[in-house]
């Protein structure tokens, strides 16, 4: 029996989109709006001033421009992130909950997705602050400037992936439309987007803070991978940037119903073991012993339409989310109707190359190398677009494995290649203006400025 297909038992490392569920009530309250979320919102926030001012007091009668910031300063700095953090919980969360078939809120699913990307934010903020103490320069800077690269990132990673897939976030109203293009934690962010948008925070943060902007930036780009290391494995739990059709074996990947590769592949009549021609319908063979072959379909028979089943959703128990409700399959083939419920398709799509982890180790590596490359380097600004252009040509060969996005252009080349040739162009030429332009002495002043600021 070809692999994908019925009596498949699947791998017990299979993807696991959803960690954990939040209901919409706990006791007599709700979790978001005015409920829960808000109050350990300000409890954090309590707990982070009433430290500040331990360390200030830890520090009381020192001179040393370089110490603790006052609380002056950490409101000054952070006050937009709790600000927008507070506005989230109480206005947007709550519109992004999921609901059922009756459209009541039954609560939030914290995905895989979601917590790898937290994971990687953190961890890259970790590793930047023991690098930016170790140059000699003040790590406060880090924690400053990660509301602003968090924020910045997000953003552009969203904006770069709903302008790219615009088509697939516009709703009945536009209330839909804006809740579908929020709900970001579920899939949906583009690495270069959050490149984009973080960068331009960055840039605007140096600026403002009077920050060395090359010498800073040398510390903290390896980071930068670091977290694409960890957003890799959120993207492998949710399904999303997947590889191409290939053999089974030790570097492919197989997706449950409820992932886009596995709805483009019975869409398409591939998962149920159909070769159809896409300009007329009509099948051009059919794999032995598969779903189409059991129905009695068969080579030269025409594909006239097919669609998603939605009687399962009518017997769904109401506390159950409506997009976790697995739907049927109808199709109608030479004239005859076929109805699949979700037991009778395919528990695993077909394998697909393993975009996910090749990307996600990639990204390890390149932190690893561009670790041990500070080392070596003296030149000023130099590891940061050699980590520029590094993971531009990583991008650009790692694009060849998926199949996700479309060319551009007119070309073969996808828009994350498009965007790749002109990161490495642009790091290139900041290459030759850090060597052959940019004086030499210009290193030991942006070291004297950092001295001073530490």
């Amino acid at each position: 029996m070809s692999p994908g297909f019925r009596n498949f038992n699947p791998s017990p490392s299979s993807m696991q989109r959803t960690l954990f569920f939040i209901p919409h009530e706990i006791g007599p309250f709700p979790v978001f709006g005015f409920g829960w979320a808000l109050g350990i919102l300000v409890l954090a926030l309590v707990v982070r001033l009433v430290w500040a001012q331990f360390q200030l007091s830890r520090h009381a009668g020192e001179k040393d421009p370089s110490g603790p910031p006052t609380l002056g300063q950490i409101i000054a700095g952070e006050g937009l992130f709790w600000a927008i953090a507070a506005g989230l919980v109480v206005l947007i969360l709550p519109t992004v909950e999921l609901k059922n078939v009756a459209g009541d809120p039954v609560g939030m699913a914290i995905r895989g997705y979601g917590v790898f990307l937290v994971l990687g934010v953190s961890s890259a903020i970790a590793l930047a602050a023991y690098r930016t103490e170790r140059a000699g320069m003040n790590p406060e800077w880090v924690f400053g400037l990660a509301p602003w690269v968090f924020i910045g990132g997000i953003v552009g990673a969203r904006l770069f992936y709903v302008i790219q897939y615009r088509d697939q976030y516009i709703g009945e109203t536009t209330l839909d439309t804006i809740k579908n293009m929020l709900a970001f934690t579920e899939g949906g962010l583009v690495v270069y987007g959050s490149f984009i948008g973080g960068f331009l925070a960055f840039l605007v943060f140096t600026s403002r803070n009077k920050i060395p902007l090359l010498r800073f930036g040398d510390a903290i780009v390896p980071c930068i991978f670091l977290g694409v290391f960890f957003g890799r494995i959120g993207c492998l739990l949710n399904g999303c940037c997947y590889g191409g059709r290939c053999e089974p074996g030790w570097a492919s990947l197989r997706f449950p119903p409820v992932t886009k590769v596995y709805q483009e592949q019975l869409a398409s009549g591939e998962l149920l073991g159909m070769n159809i021609d896409l300009k007329t319908g009509k099948i051009r063979s059919v794999v032995p012993d598969s779903v189409a072959d059991d129905l009695g379909i068969q080579a030269n028979d025409v594909y006239e339409a097919g669609d998603f089943d939605r009687r399962p959703f009518k017997q769904a128990d109401p506390a159950t989310a409506e997009e976790e409700i697995v739907p049927g399959w109808m199709m109608r083939v030479s004239g005859k109707t076929h109805v699949l419920s979700p037991d009778e398709l395919p528990e695993r799509a077909l394998p697909v190359r393993a975009a996910q982890p090749i990307s996600s180790i990639s990204a390890l590596v390149l932190c690893i190398a561009l670790c041990v490359l500070s080392l070596m380097i003296t030149r000023t600004g130099a590891l940061m677009f050699i980590g520029f252009a590094s993971y531009a040509v990583l991008r650009f060969v790692l694009e060849i494995v998926r199949v996700d996005e479309a060319g551009q252009f007119n070309t073969s080349l996808s828009i994350s290649q498009w965007v790749s040739v002109v990161v490495f162009s642009l790091s290139i030429a900041g290459l030759i203006w850090l060597y052959f332009v940019r004086p030499d002495t210009v290193d030991g002043a942006d070291a004297a400025r950092s001295g001073e600021a530490t």
